[in-house]
């Protein structure tokens, strides 16, 4: 039993237990110096002076040892600097091996109101924090990353298994924030950055835009050279409705919101680092098009083994701080005079 609270109990700065004497130490020094200073007079003090006459109402108040307390309060602190962490049971975390790198546009673009989301008109963005959303919910045991981009390119998260905090990230992405633009290549460049250290067989990214290339240092084929030599496969898809019916002063006019959409580059972009385009002109497409993804052959792997760690630090701090209350309001009690009197 004693092992098994060993194993699961235990102190992330253990050498912090090395101060714990170090009041006890100043405490004796202090005395030693005062024993000096006292052989060095040729007449005694005047506290010895009283106490030899029995004058104990003069006497003067000293204690050679320091309030159990105060060195209980010292030893919690210390503790609590030590950090004191319990280890949960081993908990088994299967994974694939994949490490799958989502890469979404945030340009300005993505906030045309072309698609539908249970038949209320929506803009694209809230069709894709939606879908991908719950294609990342399902990717249970891989590793997910989120790049976004607009005139510029940003990691938004590593590559995680915290699915949950990709998610909510995801859902905090704001249109415009990365600029109105679309730098595709610089998406890609900076995805193949943080994939590229990863196992080779592994490493998998999904594009998604709803334009072209319009901002950047690098192009998309230039990015997509970077993953070619990588390893790197990529699917992209296109987003966008063929038709959309706008209001005007002339009437209703039928559009095509995605006539800037560069479905060649796209494409180029896949067949070059042995991915596949998509195309998803609605939201239901879109769905099954990761549907369809969420079907790649996961690349075998062993089961990671996480022990859960919970930080004990707060009961010793919090023990001390309750001992340091409790002993302040004995102490002002004892000392108030209403109280001297009634003894």
């Amino acid at each position: 039993m004693f092992s098994t609270i060993h194993e699961a109990f235990s102190l992330h700065w253990p050498w912090l237990l090395l101060v714990l004497p170090l009041p006890a130490l100043v405490r004796w020094l202090s005395h030693a110096a005062e024993q000096r200073e006292q052989a060095a007079l040729f007449f005694p003090p005047l506290g010895a002076l009283l106490n030899a006459r029995g004058d104990n109402k003069h006497t003067l108040k000293k204690t050679d040892h320091a309030p159990l307390w105060l060195w209980l309060v010292w030893c919690l602190l210390v503790l609590a600097c030590a950090r004191p962490q319990w280890h949960g049971e081993p908990v088994g975390i299967a994974t694939s091996g994949r490490d799958l790198l989502l890469v979404v546009d945030i340009s300005g673009s993505m906030e045309t109101p072309d698609m539908k989301i249970n038949g209320e008109q929506v803009q694209r963005i809230d069709v894709v924090k939606k879908v991908v959303g719950d294609f990342v919910k399902q990717r249970s045991g891989d590793r997910v990353g989120l790049v976004l981009f607009g005139s510029q390119a940003y990691l938004q998260t590593p590559l995680t298994f915290d699915r949950n905090t990709l998610v909510q990230q995801l859902n905090e992405a704001q249109l415009g924030f990365a600029g109105e633009r679309t730098a595709i290549g610089d998406g890609i460049a900076l995805s193949v950055k943080r994939l590229q250290d990863r196992e080779q067989k592994s490493r998998v990214m999904i594009l998604l835009t709803d334009g072209a290339n319009t901002a950047g240092t690098l192009s998309p084929l230039q990015g997509a050279d970077l993953a070619t030599s990588m390893g790197i496969k990529v699917y992209t898809i296109g987003m966008g409705a063929d038709v959309m019916e706008r209001q005007s002063f002339f009437g209703t006019q039928r559009i095509n919101p995605s006539a800037e959409l560069d479905e060649e580059t796209l494409t180029a972009i896949a067949s070059q680092t042995g991915g596949s385009y998509f195309r998803a002109r609605s939201t239901e497409e879109l769905q099954g098009i990761y549907q369809m993804l969420d079907q790649l052959e996961p690349v075998a792997g062993d089961e990671e083994t996480l022990r859960p760690v919970s930080e004990w630090f707060y009961w010793p701090l919090a023990a001390a701080l309750l001992l340091s209350f409790a002993a302040a309001i004995i102490t002002t009690l004892r000392d108030t005079p209403f109280l001297k009197r009634t003894n």
